[in-house]
């Protein structure tokens, strides 16, 4: 691993010398498009829209489009300057709030963070802190050219840092079929309850995987060995009209499953 940025925490009047690392990668299957008669692979060329042309890396500039077609130019200076918070790069935390009061919606990219040299002690500190009063830390940080509101939480025996999206970039659900509330049958609503107590369980990540993808893994393999290819037959769901039909058989369904597992 290899880390993307280094910097320091600051909180208070103590400062911890910090690196930072991706703590994800996305697996998903990767394509490129290919002409189909020879599968030569395709190109994607920047081009002018004013003649066509293509335009080389040195001359491309990054414009705001403040008007339909309109822009104002602005330098990767004047842009690295906007995310400027001053002084040495500084993920300055301004409070600390209960985690439940996070709604999850608001992360966006999580990344490790590692005690830079001298930086072990307070490191420690403010992880076993925050760990102690299920705490985390709000921030904001300037990471390649972009100010980030931020979050630090602890995991184990590290602090973990997510940027998260600013309040005026989360979509409100406005939705018309919501306006009007339905009240639940009581027990319609026992049922329901029911049916999660009986898939309760732990979180257990290592248990589930991307099915589509072992699935396109699977079938590259079988046609670079030339094999014949066997599509799987997908059973069409059953359409169940009635709700508390629905949550009955899904009750009856999984107690055979609850009580197997309990037993394991």
């Amino acid at each position: 691993m290899r880390p993307i940025w280094s910097g320091a925490v600051s909180f208070g009047l103590v400062t911890i010398p910090i690196r930072l690392y991706p703590a994800t990668t996305s697996r998903r299957p990767k394509f490129r498009q290919l002409r189909q008669q020879d599968h030569s692979p395709i190109r994607y060329r920047k081009v002018a829209d004013a003649d066509g042309r293509e335009v080389p890396r040195e001359e491309i500039v990054r414009g705001y489009e403040f008007e339909k077609g309109r822009y104002v130019v602005l330098t990767d200076e004047e842009i690295a300057a906007a995310a400027y918070q001053g002084g040495p790069r500084i993920v300055d935390v301004a409070a600390f709030v209960d985690a439940h009061q996070i709604d999850p919606v608001y992360y966006r990219t999580s990344y490790y963070l590692e005690p830079g040299p001298t930086g072990e002690k307070a490191y420690n500190l403010l992880r076993t802190a925050l760990a102690e009063t299920d705490r985390v830390g709000i921030a904001t940080v300037a990471i390649r050219s972009r100010q980030h509101l931020a979050s630090i939480r602890a995991r184990d025996d590290l602090l973990v840092l997510e940027t998260m999206y600013w309040p005026d970039e989360i979509r409100g659900a406005d939705f018309g079929n919501l306006e009007t509330e339905v009240e639940p049958r009581e027990n319609e609503l026992a049922m329901a309850k029911m049916l999660i107590d009986n898939l309760a369980m732990d979180f257990e990540p290592d248990q589930w995987t991307d099915t589509t993808r072992e699935k396109i893994e699977e079938l590259v393999r079988q046609k670079i060995e030339g094999e014949e290819i066997v599509a799987s037959e997908t059973p069409e769901p059953t359409r169940v009209v009635d709700l508390l039909e629905a949550l009955k058989a899904s009750v009856e369904a999984t107690k055979e499953q609850t009580a197997h597992r309990k037993a394991g």
